[in-house]
């Protein structure tokens, strides 16, 4: 029977490399449901393909074309149809929205009772307890699609939780990690230039602050029973090794693979079983090298802002993520510079009292509440650093 799998960010960096994944298999999988935002002409290309029951796009403008160009599907437009859609029982939700506006779509397909392939990092960094708390409810699996966090997943043994030490997620330090450029004359152009991942302009910018670090740290927090002095990270700019786990009596385990997403897709797709796929045969041979360097904090601020956000808890990383999406999106449309980033993440984090929280609604309020504050360039936090 084919697994039924429902992707929400199809046209996104891992909704495509999703797309990939099942196109080559095409006895394993049925695709009941594509989702995007805006690209309409990637939607289309893709449902014409797999043929799902429910094709939605986020941007009302782009519902005529979506209507004129599909038959055989239900078509839907507008955020309401893509929290309706999430309710649908599926086999597999890949959750790949971009963002805090993960959270809730992610929430109604725990609720709904499909297992999760967990690309949306946003979604726990805000929202952990609670979606973790749910997926216990309803008996949920949350397979994380983040390569550090899959590889994890792939050798954390949870039945020896006791002998854990620690475990390292490895960063490549995104493009900046050797140069000695004045990050206030880094342009968009530079930032968005990943030596090894191609990825969507977000996360590219955040692994070039390594504010991307500093949230799959908090995630990880959520996603495995540890503590949070138990979650290291290193620089590894070979991207090769991709987590590690080690334990107390000096044995560590680490998941190694080529920099390529469609590795921790496939496993997510497929888990508890492995799928063979079409990418580049791993050389050790041919590496020469693997390198691993402390985090420098004084360049790279945003790992120990993630870390004091972390320690707060609360609403202290919904804050942090709010004002992080609102100062990229801002670097991104050149009306900052990139080392504005993290001073703004910092001092909107600082300048909001937190507290710990109860509910979703209190997370929503919360990144609200952090948003306001960053809406207009003439707000204090804007000012120049």
């Amino acid at each position: 029977m084919k697994k039924k799998i429902s992707i929400f960010g199809s046209t996104g960096s891992i909704g495509k490399n999703t797309i990939e994944v099942i196109k080559n298999s095409p006895d394993d999988f049925e695709i009941i449901a594509l989702v995007a935002k805006n690209d309409v002409k990637t939607l289309i290309s893709q449902a014409l393909l797999f043929k799902p029951r429910y094709v939605v796009i986020e941007n009302e403008k782009h519902f005529p074309k979506l209507k004129s160009s599909l038959k055989n599907c239900e078509i839907l437009c507008g955020w309401e149809a893509i929290l309706e859609v999430a309710k649908i029982k599926c086999d597999l939700f890949v959750a790949a929205i971009v963002g805090f506006a993960g959270m809730l779509p992610t929430l109604n397909a725990i609720k709904a009772g499909s297992n999760i392939a967990l690309a949306n990092k946003e979604s726990l960094v805000c929202a952990g307890k609670f979606l973790m708390d749910e997926a216990k409810k309803h008996k949920v699996k949350i397979i994380p699609v983040d390569s550090e966090h899959n590889a994890i997943f792939q050798i954390f043994e949870n039945e020896n939780l006791a002998m854990i030490d620690d475990i390292v997620l490895t960063a490549s330090g995104g493009p900046f990690f050797n140069s000695k450029k004045d990050f206030r004359k880094i342009s968009v152009a530079e930032a968005l230039k990943h030596p090894n991942w191609k990825m969507g302009a977000k996360i590219s910018i955040d692994s070039a602050t390594m504010m991307n670090k500093g949230l799959e740290m908090i995630e990880a927090f959520h996603l495995f029973p540890l503590k949070k002095n138990q979650i290291k990270i290193l620089t590894h700019p070979q991207s090769i090794v991709h987590g590690m786990v080690n334990y107390l009596d000096g044995s560590s385990l680490a998941m190694i693979s080529l920099p390529d997403m469609k590795v921790p897709i496939s496993y997510a797709l497929t888990f508890p079983n492995r799928m063979k796929i079409r990418h580049q045969k791993l050389d050790l041979a041919k590496l020469q090298k693997l390198e691993f360097f402390a985090v420098d904090e004084k360049k790279f601020p945003a790992v120990r802002i993630c870390r004091e956000a972390l320690e707060i808890d609360g609403s202290a990383p919904t804050v942090l993520n709010a004002a992080n999406e609102i100062a990229v999106a801002k670097f991104l449309d050149g009306e900052i510079t990139f080392d504005c980033i993290s001073k703004i993440v910092e001092k909107t984090l600082n300048k909001i009292s937190h507290k710990k929280l109860s509910s979703v609604e209190e997370v929503i309020f919360f990144d609200e509440k952090a948003r306001a504050c960053l809406q207009t360039h003439h707000s204090s936090i804007f000012q120049k650093f």
